[in-house]
Formats: C-alpha cells, structure tokens, sequence
C-alpha cells in the first residue's frame, strides 16, 4: 500500500469518515436488494420488484434543490442529525405485512434516497475539513473501492438475511448502519465554523448560485460532465449485459456472476490506484484516459470471445472510476466552502442522475435491437468524448464567476 494511502488510513479523522460512509452504504444497498424481494414476495409483481431502484435513485435529480441545506448550517452536526433521522425512517418497513402495505416500502426508500443526497452534499463539505487537500485524491478513490467492495457483499448479504429472517431484520439492519455512521461522525474531531451570517436569499436563488458556479467554472464543467458521460455510456452498455450472455456467448444469466467481479476487482484496483495517478498527471487526462480504458472494454463486449469479453469488463471497472474520482476531487478543490454544499449536490445529480435515464433507454434499445448495436454506440460515444477532453489541453485556470 502506498505512502498517501496510509497516511490517509492511519489519520483518525479520514478512517471514521470512511467508515461512516461505508457503513451506511452498506445497509443502503443490501436494503435496496431485499426490498425488491420483499416487493416481489407481497405483491407476485416484476414491476413493482424493479420499481424499488427508482424509488431510491429519483431523489438524485433535486440534488440541487437539497444541496443548499448543507450550506446553510454546519456538517458535522447536519451528518449527525441525517442518520439518526434515517435510522428511525429505516425502522418503518417494519409495519409491512401484506401487499396493501407495499407503498411504505416505497416511501421509506424515496425519503432514505433524499437523505443520502443530502447527507452526500454534505460530506463533500466536510471533506475539505477533514482530510489534507494533497490525500483528498486518495481518499475518493477509497472510498469508490470501499463502495463497490459493499455492492459485491452487501447484495449476497441482504438476500441471505431476507431469506432467513424476513424483510424486517434487513430494516433493522439498515438502521443500525446509520446508527453507527451518525457515531463515527460523531466522533470527528474538526472545528467547523458557524456559517457566515449573509443576506437572506431565496432557497432559488442559493440553488442558482450553486449550478451557475459549476458551469461556469472552466475546470469542473468538463470534468463533471465527462463523469456524467461515463455514468450515461455505463447504464446504456451494463443493460445489453444479459443479452450479450446470452446471445454473444451463448451461456446462462448466471454467467453475470463472473463477468460482475471482474468489473469489481477493476475498480478496486483504479480506486486504489486514483490518488497516486493523480499526482502524476493532469485531471483531464487522468478522466480522459479512464473513459478511453472504459469504452475500449465496452467495445470488447460486442465481441463473441470471453477472454476478450473478461477483458474488457476488467477494463470497465478500472476506467470508469477515473472520471468520477477526479471530477469530485476537483469540485471539493475548486469550490469555496461556502457553496460546496450545493455545488457537491449539484455535481452529483450530473454525475449519476443519468444513470438511471440510461437504463430506461437502454432495456428499450435492447428490447427492439441487437445488443451491438447499443455496446457498439456507447463504446463510440466514449472514445469520442475522451478524444475531446484530451484536445482541451492544459488544465484552465479557474475566474471568479
């Protein structure tokens, strides 16, 4: 392991603020699973199962209508007050008891996906109080790796305690990760101070602020929108995967089993990797080369070949971290603490709002043509925007906006 990332992982601060994010995002995600299958169970409805990803990913696009709140008051304690808030919403679902009871599920889960956006906004935030601005490169891409460690354990570990035990002991689960995360930020030994007293505006007018200065902002507008790029190109490539097993290789769903931990161990390895490349080379190259790794891994998708096909989702899992890592690294750089609440929030619904657009647009893609056609399409796309960003050239110079 390398020299930053020990330093990050020995400072007290960085390690509880990494677990407190870990932690919740591992009661969120097995969550999500099992509340699909308890979905499932009630009501017999396919529908409805897959329905339950929505519910938690549609609060993402008023990013930045939630993202002010962060700025308006301090963090640590806006962090604190979140989860435990969420803890007591995570215990609802056990009241459900038959399909009649579905729409609670549903409920907890929008008003959980709204917390996390905000509890997201304001761990950027916090970030820059944190952690070192030269380990904050290093951080982010732990905290990817830590994250996409969860979706490989956290899944398998949901659907194991739905089956044993039942929908409510996930609930239970789920509240005491935000329990634990509410106490490691608890624990945080920072000096935030109060915000500064300013005019009273319109929360329209502090949420313009935010959005205007991203895209205006000659460094994180591009970053942030080839993140989003990545993210759009990712959901419309990962809804061909069942038909390019099952046509292109001509083996069971099943097989997704192998094809997912081979994307996994990728973006272990780039999170892992994230800081110290940084160091070395300029953010625009470092997300240009990453979504250009990322669509030549699509593109090997489209091939009849496995070894090309494991390659290529290796590929995947090591480029598309990259452009999301430095684009949240430039945005806690680049903003003033004073707005990055909003312009956190702002960027994260850029970043992965399109993510579920693209998976809309690709199961209709996948429904009327063949899988090529839209692997083909995303991994083109890829190669031209990371083209593009490369022939920026050197890094702009941010201006007051």
């Amino acid at each position: 392991m390398g020299r930053h990332l020990t330093a990050v992982l020995r400072d007290r601060n960085a390690a509880l603020y990494l677990g407190g994010v870990v932690v919740s995002g591992f009661g969120d995600t097995a969550m999500a699973l099992a509340a699909g299958i308890w979905v499932k169970a009630l009501t017999g409805s396919d529908a409805l199962a897959a329905f339950v990803g929505f519910g938690l990913w549609l609060p993402t696009l008023f990013g930045p209508l939630i993202g002010p709140l962060a700025d308006r008051v301090r963090r640590r304690p806006l962090l604190v007050a979140v989860h435990l808030a969420l803890a007591v919403v995570a215990t609802a679902p056990l009241a459900v008891r038959t399909a009649d009871d579905v729409w609670l599920l549903f409920a907890v889960l929008a008003m959980v996906g709204g917390g996390v956006v905000l509890a997201d906004a304001a761990e950027s935030a916090l970030l820059a109080e944190v952690v070192p601005e030269e380990l904050r490169g290093d951080f982010n891409g732990l905290v990817y790796t830590a994250m996409e460690g969860m979706k490989l354990i956290a899944p398998p570990a949901g659907a194991a305690l739905f089956t044993a035990f039942g929908g409510p002991a996930v609930a239970v689960v789920d509240a005491l990760t935000f329990l634990l995360a509410a106490a490691a930020y608890r624990c945080l030994r920072v000096s935030e101070a109060r915000p500064a007293a300013r005019e009273r505006r319109s929360w329209r007018a502090e949420t313009a602020e935010g959005a205007r200065f991203l895209w205006r902002h000659p460094v994180l507008r591009p970053l942030v929108l080839t993140g989003g790029t990545a993210m759009l190109l990712s959901g419309l490539s990962s809804s061909a995967t069942f038909a390019m097993i099952d046509d292109g290789l001509g083996r069971g769903p099943a097989f997704a089993g192998v094809l997912m931990p081979a994307q996994g161990l990728g973006s272990v390895v780039a999170g892992l990797a994230a800081g110290a490349l940084m160091r070395r080379m300029p953010e625009r190259a470092f997300a240009a080369a990453g979504l250009a790794l990322f669509a030549l891994g699509v593109l090997a998708r489209a091939t009849p070949w496995l070894p090309v096909v494991l390659g290529g989702s290796l590929a995947i899992g090591l480029g598309l971290p990259c452009a999301l890592v430095a684009a949240m690294t430039a945005v806690q750089r680049e903003t003033p603490g004073e707005l990055l609440g909003r312009v956190a929030a702002t960027a994260n619904t850029l970043l992965f709002a399109p993510t579920g657009l693209a998976l809309l647009l690709g199961g209709a893609m996948v429904a009327g043509l063949d899988y090529r056609v839209q692997t083909v399409l995303a991994g083109t796309a890829g190669l031209v925007v990371a083209g593009a960003l490369a022939r920026t050239g050197r890094r702009a110079v941010a201006v007051p906006c």
